[in-house]
């Protein structure tokens, strides 16, 4: 496989040069190269009718198989010439790639797993946009599994391994426990696991995330900016990475502008709106009520203002509520919600070229398997109408 580059992936180069467009696309019907086909072969549809073999390709380049099969593995050891040559005739004549049968040379299944805590969360979206992209352009498919409900993850993927259906795995999943780790790290599948988004403590993976404490930073601080000094947060399910993470950034910035925190203020929640009416009910019923919110995510963030609202009282009027993510429908919502806005899409993109880069290592390349690193990806406070000066 060719050194993968975050900036190749997503160049989407579509010029003759390019092999990958070779392999992915069929020959145009009224391209020259298929009247090239016609002279050589007979009519383009006789070309279509049988299966165009390897040896068709050289003979038609006018190459041995074995520069055929270098021009399509490693093109970069054959002259220009030589790559121009037979990438034309991969064209004229239809030649597609076996994948199935060179991923069974290569002792591969040409397939990742992504792994989801919850398909229906719309968070998620975007970052398996961008997963998907890197990997248009690459050898791979894609699977995606969703994980709610399930208990013994690590056992599942280890599973998929060792059935041969995929060779590496990207979790958005931070829910895995230290069993679910040493099954993987027992198994030696660590060098082919990437955490995205979400990550396992102290666990010896690569993970590419946002700065949750940094975010949390920001949203403290601007409502601070607003004259509110009685906040409250709601946070993300027990036991999860983001939870910790993002109460950690609060309450470090609430110490630092010498903020009063009362335990009653911080409430538990679970990224959901259930959660968030949840904790409107319980600030309803409070003598002495927030002027302003922090919820561990955007959906909370709507079921807050839901449950304020059916308990009359207005967001911002009464109380200021900030979300976190920047999913779709904040700007939509009423009122447009004022959030953390986390890059999804990047998170994906930066994921699946670092799960590249370690299978290429895993097959020699140059990229080397390090210890884990961590890539921190920058948030940003996207300000909308949920958030008043008092």
């Amino acid at each position: 496989m060719k050194s993968f580059t975050l900036r190749n992936a997503l160049a989407r180069r579509r010029d003759v040069n390019d092999y990958t467009t070779f392999l992915r696309r069929p020959a145009l019907v009224n391209s020259p190269r298929c009247w090239q086909a016609d002279r050589q072969y007979g009519s383009f549809a006789s070309v279509l009718q049988k299966q165009v073999r390897i040896q068709d390709v050289a003979r038609a380049a006018g190459v041995s198989t074995a520069t055929v099969s270098r021009a399509l593995s490693n093109p970069d050891l054959l002259t220009e010439a030589t790559r121009n040559a037979v990438f034309d005739a991969i064209r004229s004549t239809g030649y597609r790639v076996n994948q199935a049968a060179r991923n069974l040379r290569k002792q591969r299944a040409g397939a990742v797993l992504v792994l989801v805590p919850n398909l229906g969360n719309p968070f998620f979206s975007q970052i398996l946009a961008g997963i998907s992209a890197v990997f248009e352009d690459s050898d791979y498919s894609v699977l995606i599994a969703d994980t709610l409900g399930h208990d013994d993850k690590g056992r599942e993927v280890v599973e998929y391994f060792r059935d041969s259906r995929i060779d590496g795995m990207i979790s958005l999943d931070g829910g895995m426990t230290g069993a679910d780790v040493s099954v993987l790290a027992q198994n030696g599948v660590e060098n082919r696991v990437v955490f995205a988004c979400e990550w396992v403590q102290d666990a010896a993976f690569p993970s590419v995330r946002s700065d949750n404490a940094g975010g949390a930073r920001l949203a403290v601080r601007h409502l601070y900016d607003l004259g509110h000094r009685a906040i409250a947060h709601v946070t993300g399910p027990k036991g999860n990475v983001l939870t910790h993470v993002r109460r950690d950034g609060m309450l470090a910035e609430r110490e630092r502008l010498g903020l009063e925190v009362r335990d009653e203020w911080i409430m538990r929640g679970d990224f959901s709106l259930q959660s968030g009416r949840d904790a409107a009910q319980r600030i309803l019923g409070m003598q002495n009520r927030p002027t302003a919110v922090f919820c561990a995510s955007d959906m909370v963030a709507f079921g807050l203002i839901s449950g304020l609202h059916a308990g009359g009282l207005s967001v911002p009027g009464d109380i200021s509520v900030v979300g976190f993510d920047d999913i779709e429908m904040s700007e939509f919502y009423v009122p447009a919600l004022t959030t953390i806005r986390q890059d999804r899409r990047s998170l994906g993109e930066r994921a699946a070229v670092r799960l590249i880069e370690r299978l290429e290592a895993s097959e020699g390349a140059a990229a080397p398997i390090g210890a884990t690193q961590v890539e921190l990806v920058d948030v940003s406070l996207i300000v909308r109408a949920s958030t008043a000066a008092v």
